[in-house]
C-alpha cells in the first residue's frame, strides 16, 4: 500500500507502527483513513485515491 501511495503522490511514505488494529492514513497531519470509522482497510486503489 505505501508503493502505491508513493507512486500517485511522489513524495515517501512514513509508516509508523501501532497496536491494537490501529490503522490510519494521513496527510500534513490530516486524517484520511481510518479502520475503525470504516470497519475495514482500504481496498487497492483506494489508499492512493484519497491524495488525488
Amino acid at each position: 500500500m505505501s508503493a502505491e501511495i508513493e507512486k500517485a503522490t511522489k513524495e515517501p511514505v512514513l509508516l509508523i507502527a501501532g497496536g491494537g488494529g490501529i490503522f490510519e492514513i494521513r496527510q500534513d497531519g490530516a486524517l484520511l483513513w481510518k479502520k475503525t470509522q470504516s470497519g475495514v482497510f482500504p481496498e487497492q486503489g483506494e489508499a492512493a485515491a484519497l491524495f488525488s
